[in-house]
């Protein structure tokens, strides 16, 4: 699987970060609404030793695609960066594909958002606005084509230039925070 350092946090307004993205020299890639439909599922592998990492498995579609992406993922809950381990699959039918994922695994909770995408090399920066939850920004570094270390030290960076330690992290998925709500 795919692996990436994330970092989530809640943030008041995200109108104070866009000066902070300048200053990054992040480029802003695109404004997306995404349904994220998330689905059952439990977690037949063996758990690290580093502790649980919550399985989760959605759908996600974005409106004006007709494509859709099937995400499964497997991230501790806690605040601050960690580690995120995942695999995607394009799907070009995504509204049959959730119809036979409902009757198989029933639907657990569905997410909708607003994200903006912003790039700092290997960084997707997301600002996030969730229905029902409020506005984001979350950190997504991926490892491909670096080491690790130059992966955390990018990472850092991106969370020290946004000033992300003034935002509330949030430890945990969109989907568990709905399903708290509810």
């Amino acid at each position: 699987m795919a692996k990436n350092l994330e970092y989530k946090g809640q943030s008041q307004s995200l109108d104070g970060l866009y000066p902070k993205l300048a200053d990054l020299n992040a480029i802003q890639h695109e404004t997306v609404h995404q349904i994220d439909t998330y689905f059952h599922v439990t977690k037949v592998k063996d758990l690290p030793k580093s502790g649980a990492c919550e399985p989760r498995f959605k759908l996600r579609e974005v409106n004006g695609w007709s494509e859709g992406w099937l995400i499964y993922y497997e991230r501790p809950n806690q605040d601050g960066s960690r580690y995120s381990q995942y695999q995607l699959c394009e799907i070009a039918d995504p509204v049959s594909i959730k119809g036979l994922l409902t009757v198989a695994l029933g639907i657990k909770t569905i997410v909708k958002k607003q994200r903006e995408i912003w790039m700092f090399n290997h960084t997707r920066i997301h600002l996030d606005t969730v229905a029902d939850l409020g506005q984001f920004v979350e950190l997504e570094t991926v490892f491909r084509g670096q080491t690790e270390a130059e992966a955390i030290d990018e990472h850092q960076h991106v969370k020290d230039v946004l000033h992300l330690d003034t935002v509330e992290p949030i430890a945990v998925s969109y989907s568990d925070l709905i399903m708290q709500k509810s």
